[in-house]
């Protein structure tokens, strides 16, 4: 039987050397970022605990010369796991640190390239999606540069070289209404760029400035109805003939209206605004007098507008 003073003293020197342990772990973050080196890692943390290849050999039981390998790269494969969880335990380490890290060191060299790319390709979609005010400008350039595909075959390696990526359709805010008629005041209700209370959806366009406004009147009928709404984009290239949004000086009036490039006996430059509906006559302006020409690039049209 043990006597009572030997079993009081035995406990004392535990709760004494998990006191020692807990206070060597307090404040350390195991430094590995999945290109140092086990050994650097060991040497690291020997070091802050101010300890020597010595005292940690004795801990573990195995020769100093061969720790020092370890921590020195001499020797390139790892420990086993045996020594690695004496390690652990020696060096104030939760277990399973320095198992992960020879695991990932015993990792052949081209699956280590292959995660590494991936988890690369996982930080940058993350950025991509971070901002909900820029993510589909930014979502929408990576895609146009082909980052998007190269950062998704990143990640699943097994897809097919060349898959499509489809894009999701832009989402456009509907402004105010642009009157199918004569010119007519205009306002954008106050909202910042690129913001509204409606919004319609529009594949294959490439703009984050495009904008919805809804006809009003019946100027451009037959193919463009009262209630239409139609996406215009900056974007596009303004050619004589094209159907635009028209902004006009002095009074920010707007109106929609084909538009034909012309000029005067003097050479000067003139606007003609030709409605589609015989009904209503052309209207010439100078070019001086519009501030804004924006080409209609499509149509959102209800089911109930075309009856």
């Amino acid at each position: 039987m043990v006597p009572p003073e030997v079993s009081a003293q035995n406990r004392e020197l535990h709760r004494s050397e998990r006191a020692r342990v807990l206070n060597e772990r307090k404040g350390f973050a195991i430094s590995w970022n999945g290109i140092n080196r086990l050994g650097a890692v060991l040497r690291d943390r020997r070091t802050q605990l101010g300890l020597t290849l010595s005292q940690v050999a004795e801990r573990v039981d195995c020769a100093k010369s061969y720790l020092s390998e370890i921590e020195t790269g001499v020797r390139a494969r790892p420990p086993g796991t045996e020594l690695l969880a004496k390690l652990e335990a020696a060096l104030g380490l939760d277990a399973g640190q320095l198992v992960e890290i020879a695991n990932w060191e015993a990792t052949p060299e081209s699956v280590r390239r292959q995660v590494a790319s991936s988890r690369q390709a996982a930080i940058r979609l993350r950025e991509l999606l971070a901002s909900t005010q820029t993510k589909q400008d930014a979502l929408d350039r990576a895609f146009g540069s082909g980052e998007l595909r190269r950062l998704v075959e990143s990640l699943d390696p097994t897809l097919p070289r060349g898959l499509e990526v489809v894009s999701l359709p832009r989402e456009v805010p509907v402004i105010n209404r642009v009157t199918a008629g004569y010119p007519s005041e205009f306002t954008d209700l106050g909202y910042p760029a690129r913001v509204a209370d409606e919004y319609v959806r529009v594949p294959d366009l490439d703009d984050a400035d495009a904008f919805g406004a809804r006809v009003v009147g019946d100027s451009m009928e037959p193919e463009y109805r009262e209630g239409d709404v139609v996406v215009f984009s900056p974007k596009a290239t303004v050619i004589s003939g094209s159907d635009c949004f028209v902004r006009l000086e002095p009074d920010q009036e707007t109106t929609f209206k084909r538009v034909y490039f012309e000029k005067d006996a003097s050479g000067h430059e003139l606007i003609r605004l030709q409605p589609l509906n015989n009904a209503y006559p052309p209207v010439v302006v100078p070019r001086d007098r519009v501030a804004g020409l924006y080409s209609g690039v499509s149509v959102v049209r209800s089911l109930m507008a075309r009856r």
